[in-house]
């Protein structure tokens, strides 16, 4: 089995307001976000990112990637659930010669990539992914599995295993306290599955998935 480790540590931490999003927040806003469409990415905050856009944040966490698994040119990597692509790009210029692609089930968001990713970005759901077994070197996918049912994102562990034999990192929304429970269930918009990361860690080991994890804990 893998291990925790924060690949993600170098990310510009993100200050939410967590009163306006439960305000705000209704069964309406949900089916939208959860479209995955203009207004999750590029529409008000209320409704996901509230407009994403490149801005290089994703460099520094690049380069701690292909640091953590020895990349070197000519392998070949996947990004599940890369929305439109600036960890791919930047994947790609931190190490010429690397092969790197994004599945997303948004096509808005394909659509919408950095001009520098056209070409290597696929429409697609983590849980089927339309590779061949071990066909990549490493899987990486952040954010992305808990927006499935339970079922589904033990399918999409198992898919990530499947291509990858385990050199893998995934990052899935979680909490330590019951306060930070609350205060996720009050924010969340698209997460179908969450658990505290003991749950997560028995999802993981009914999927075989052995690669490395990290938790997205809002707070």
């Amino acid at each position: 089995m893998g291990g925790e480790v924060d690949l993600l540590k170098a990310l510009p931490k993100t200050k939410r307001n967590l009163e306006a999003r439960q305000e705000a927040k209704d069964p309406e806003v949900i089916r939208l976000s959860r479209e995955y469409g203009e207004m999750y990415f590029d529409g008000p905050r209320d409704y996901g990112y509230g407009g994403y856009r490149y801005d290089g944040r994703w460099v520094p966490v690049a380069h701690d990637i292909i640091a953590h698994f020895g990349l070197k040119p000519g392998d070949r990597v996947l990004d599940v659930g890369c929305a439109k692509g600036f960890l791919v790009k930047d994947l790609v210029d931190a190490l010429p010669g690397l092969e790197v692609y994004g599945l997303d089930v948004s096509e808005y968001a394909l659509m919408h990539c950095h001009e520098d990713v056209v070409g290597r970005l696929h429409l697609g759901s983590a849980d089927t992914l339309p590779f061949p077994d071990d066909s990549f070197d490493c899987v990486i996918s952040l954010d992305c599995v808990h927006n499935l049912p339970r079922e589904r994102a033990k399918t999409a562990l198992r898919e990530i295993q499947r291509l990858s034999g385990g050199k893998a990192f995934v990052k899935v929304d979680s909490y330590h306290t019951r306060e930070q429970k609350e205060i996720f269930e009050s924010w969340v918009l698209t997460a179908f599955f969450h658990d505290f990361p003991e749950g997560w860690l028995k999802l993981f080991d009914e999927a075989g998935y052995t690669g490395d994890y990290a938790w997205t804990i809002i707070s």
